[in-house]
């Protein structure tokens, strides 16, 4: 039996250049203000699928991070750190859409960011 790599990503294939969650990192700290990307744009942007992983990334380390630029795919923040994000959205003019029940999502089209 091979014995894994150590630089293994969380998703099991070698990640060339650091591991899975220094690579989420900087991606994450490179999203500019007024952008946004999903957890499957960000997991993509370092040749993952793994967008779980992702969230796994943020849940534990991403209070430090700009962790309100990281979406669900609906362009829905993270669940109950809406009205914290918004905040963040209004303040760095991010894109929204807004429904007539008076919730809200960013408009992925305008505020999509690929490194």
């Amino acid at each position: 039996m091979a014995t894994p790599e150590p630089s293994s990503r969380a998703d099991g294939a070698a990640s060339p250049g650091g591991d899975f969650v220094s690579r989420v990192i900087a991606v994450v700290e490179s999203i500019p203000e007024g952008h946004v990307m999903t957890y499957g744009s960000v997991a993509a942007a370092i040749g993952s699928r793994s967008s779980r992983g992702v969230g796994q990334v943020m849940a534990y380390t991403g209070s430090e991070l700009p962790w309100w630029r990281v979406i669900r795919a609906s362009g829905h923040p993270a669940r109950d750190h809406e009205q914290r994000a918004l905040e963040h959205y209004r303040v760095e003019g991010t894109p929204l859409l807004w429904s007539r029940a008076g919730s809200f999502r960013v408009d992925l089209t305008r505020a999509s960011f690929a490194p």
